[in-house]
């Protein structure tokens, strides 16, 4: 496992204080989740599977059933009860064998029904495998964003309502002219004691530049639902979408740049209700498809291929700086419905009237960590982080200071891309169904890309240029 997984579970789980953190489902480390505690739906579910876990931990040497109880509020929109199955605070092992006993213990019911019954309480994290992309380089404001500013302006007849999930925007947003129709909640605390930046902040302030960028005609708004290390739990998570959609009402398009795998096809029991709901809705769900250099299904992204969400959502993988091969970090497979541009990309940061400080927190590789041969963000720009390979604190970890604009790479910013072209399509043809949008820009692109070894459908927004190409 690599040691900037470790080294970023520690800051999650420092995010989290009181909820004991596992990773799982082994030693490969796809997720991460609540130790002790599984998902199950509310009702004659919840009792059933409480009932279940006891008896098998009565029956089965080792294992104590006292702790076999409901935790936490019984009632909620997402229709989801946690049930403590072991004490938190006892074992070492990383992947909590506990919760595995317990999931197993109701396999054959669910073998029998046909239907989901219970599941870890994974984190759902813009961290995806606890590893973003890269952490943000600073960039030349005299530049200007890749992808460059549409033509054409805001025009509040045609403007598309895209709601962020995220963590929230920086103090100095609306200094860049990009963010004039950009709302939404503010960093709680962007830097630390000494005026450093934290990691994460401006996340979503990037993303919210690079919709406004490819599609100038929309009103964005940027909530802070996420926590400092853009997580939350999923037992939370779908609490938290119900909530904005209420608040904010159903957008044109929801712009997702978190989730988790979780070693399954049918989708998050967490967020399961709140999916059911959005298919009745003309809401378009664009979904990053995560970091993992991996096949597997990440959620909610690949909900875009289960029966009754093929025009619902959009998944969205990554592209690498020169457009025409997959980003190495992409998550990949038939469940990926389309790749934008995710590597180096530049937008909006923070720093825009007063500089601000930043610590690596990871050191960069000297070869790629997926095994591919090209200069990727694992390698370049080379830099010493906070925490050195063995884990203790490096003496020399490199600053750079923000001044407005940075570049950032990952299946959060390729999200964005795509979404900001469905907003651009809806605008320049005066459609109002952002689903209709998404149909036909998928079925009019005539672009492809190599992700892997197959030829798949890629998003390029017209005022984007590969890296290290000249402005125009």
């Amino acid at each position: 496992m690599p040691q900037r997984f470790r080294e970023q579970f520690d800051q999650i789980q420092r995010s989290m204080p009181g909820v004991p953190l596992a990773m799982g489902p082994d030693d490969s480390a796809e997720f991460v989740f609540e130790k002790g505690v599984v998902l199950v739906r509310d009702g004659d579910d919840a009792a059933f599977v409480e009932d279940a876990v006891r008896a098998h931990f009565t029956a089965t040497e080792g294992l104590v059933p006292d702790h076999v109880r409901r935790a936490g509020p019984q009632t909620n929109r997402s229709g989801i009860t946690r049930i403590q199955v072991a004490d938190p605070g006892q074992g070492t092992h990383p992947g909590d064998p506990v919760v595995g006993h317990a999931l197993r213990a109701v396999r054959q019911a669910e073998d029998r029904t046909g239907r989901r019954l219970v599941s870890r309480n994974h984190v759902v994290s813009i961290a995806v495998n606890s590893c973003p992309g890269d952490e943000p380089v600073p960039a030349d404001r005299t530049a200007g964003p890749n992808p460059a500013a549409s033509q054409g302006g805001y025009d509040p007849e045609r403007a598309v309502g895209v709601l962020v999930i995220d963590n929230g925007l920086s103090h100095d947003y609306r200094e860049h002219p990009l963010l004039a129709h950009t709302q939404g909640e503010l960093h709680p605390q962007e830097t630390d004691e000494d005026g450093v930046l934290r990691q994460y902040m401006g996340h979503g302030t990037f993303i919210a530049g690079l919709l406004a960028a490819v599609a100038p005609s929309t009103d964005i708004t940027v909530l802070g639902t996420l926590n400092d290390a853009g997580a939350i739990l999923e037992s939370e998570f779908g609490d938290k979408l119900f909530e904005a959609v209420d608040r904010n009402g159903w957008p044109d398009i929801l712009s997702l740049s978190a989730g988790t795998s979780n070693g399954r096809t049918d989708g998050l029991l967490g967020v399961d209700a709140f999916m059911r709901e959005l298919r009745e809705q003309r809401t378009l769900l664009v979904a990053a498809a995560g970091n993992n250099s991996s096949a597997s299904p990440f959620w909610p992204a690949a909900y875009a291929t289960l029966p009754g969400f093929e025009d619902a959502v959009l998944s969205v993988g990554a592209l690498r700086d020169d457009g025409e091969f997959g980003a190495c970090f992409t998550n990949h497979g038939p469940w990926v419905r389309a790749y934008a541009p995710g590597e180096r990309l530049t937008s909006t940061f923070t720093g825009f009237g007063t500089p601000v400080p930043y610590v690596y927190h990871h050191s960069t590789y000297d070869a790629c960590r997926y095994g591919f041969g090209y200069a990727c963000t694992c390698t370049t720009p080379s830099h010493t982080g906070l925490l050195s390979d063995d884990g203790e604190t490096s003496a020399k970890p490199d600053q750079v200071m923000f001044e407005g604009l940075a570049h950032w790479s990952g299946t959060s910013f390729a999200t964005p891309v795509a979404a900001g072209l469905v907003a651009a399509h809806m605008s320049a043809h005066k459609e109002t169904d952002p689903r209709a949008a998404h149909t036909r820009l998928m079925a009019a692109n005539r672009e492809f890309a190599e992700v892997r070894g197959a030829h798949v459908p890629a998003l390029r927004p017209p005022t984007w240029r590969p890296a290290g190409a000249p402005a125009s």
